[in-house]
């Protein structure tokens, strides 16, 4: 079988995935020229103020290169699974879609893969991008593993490490690792093909205590303004710009997506306003001040400070 595979036009392919950071390793597959038989995206969905039916980022891209689509509800329909088992694909590629039933995933020859977005062990779980941030993390990366029974805990195939700018924002990250991801993914996709590629199990590598990443719920992103001013700060970039911290303001939710700290000994007490009412808006911590520079107050659009001060004033 291996022997058959050495040439990646011969390697059949299914590939998983739906949002935007999905979209980048498809299209690196496509580009070098590997037989991506079939996506599994998920289904389209109304949304927007009319309602119409959208579709998920991935199927934008398959349908725009030829590429068959397949939209189960469920994973486990039968007519589903004879859909997969008909393409006879030797490997499947996944990258920020659900959870996979053993029936799917044990199908293909080679197994399948997943793309995510951790140094793994670390940051297993759902908002990997997001916990590294908040928990104000120098580092980050992507990993590339074989599915397993529990999630994000199967064999590394590779890694590759990315710095975390003191400044960066999730949103900023996400868009690193995209494309990291997408080309760790080739490496490791042509090194399967060539039978070249090592399996490392995740026991075998030393971490103390693993750091999980689990999904993030709107009391996650409250700001608690008795924290230090640097974990609050690394909330807000952690949070930007998706779900956003928040925090209240006259009653109404107030959504900071940016912001700087002041490492200053603050004059009022944690979580009230300093403002000019014109050109800043600080909010107090135990030891300093974070800044706000672009806001979304409740019922209002998303704007910079000073284009909320013209419209808000603070008492």
């Amino acid at each position: 079988m291996q022997s058959e595979l050495k040439d990646q036009q011969n390697l059949r392919i299914i590939f998983m995935g739906t949002p935007d950071f999905a979209v980048a390793s498809l299209d690196i597959l496509v580009q070098n020229g590997f037989n991506v038989v079939a996506v599994v995206t998920a289904p389209d969905k109304p949304a927007g103020r009319g309602l119409q039916l959208q579709q998920s980022a991935v199927k934008q891209y398959a349908v725009a290169n030829n590429l068959p689509v397949l939209q189960p509800e469920k994973l486990k329909n039968p007519a589903f699974l004879e859909e997969l088992q008909a393409l006879k694909a030797d490997l499947q590629v996944v990258v920020a879609f659900r959870m996979l039933p053993e029936l799917v995933w044990n199908m293909p020859p080679l197994g399948t893969i997943n793309v995510h977005a951790s140094l793994l062990p670390n940051y297993r779980g759902a908002a990997p991008i997001n916990w590294a941030i908040i928990n104000g993390e120098k580092e980050s990366g992507v990993t590339t593993f074989k599915l397993q029974h529990e999630i994000d805990t199967g064999d590394i195939l590779f890694n590759q490490s990315v710095v975390i700018r003191d400044d960066e924002t999730a949103g900023e990250l996400h868009d690193d690792l995209m494309i990291t991801g997408a080309r760790l993914l080739l490496k490791t996709v042509q090194a399967l093909a060539s039978g070249t590629a090592r399996e490392t199990p995740q026991a075998d590598i030393k971490a103390e205590d693993i750091k999980h990443a689990p999904k993030i719920f709107k009391e996650t992103c409250q700001i608690n303004w008795e924290q230090p001013i640097e974990q609050i700060y690394n909330l807000v970039r952690g949070l930007s710009p998706y779900p956003t911290a928040w925090t209240t303001l006259g009653g109404k939710i107030l959504k900071i997506y940016k912001a700087t700290r002041e490492h200053t000994a603050p004059s009022v007490a944690p979580g009230e306003v300093v403002s000019d009412n014109k050109t800043y808006l600080k909010i107090a911590a135990p030891d300093g001040y974070l800044a706000v520079q672009e806001v979304q107050l409740e019922g209002k659009k998303k704007m910079d400070v000073e284009s909320f001060l013209r419209g808000y004033k603070v008492n």
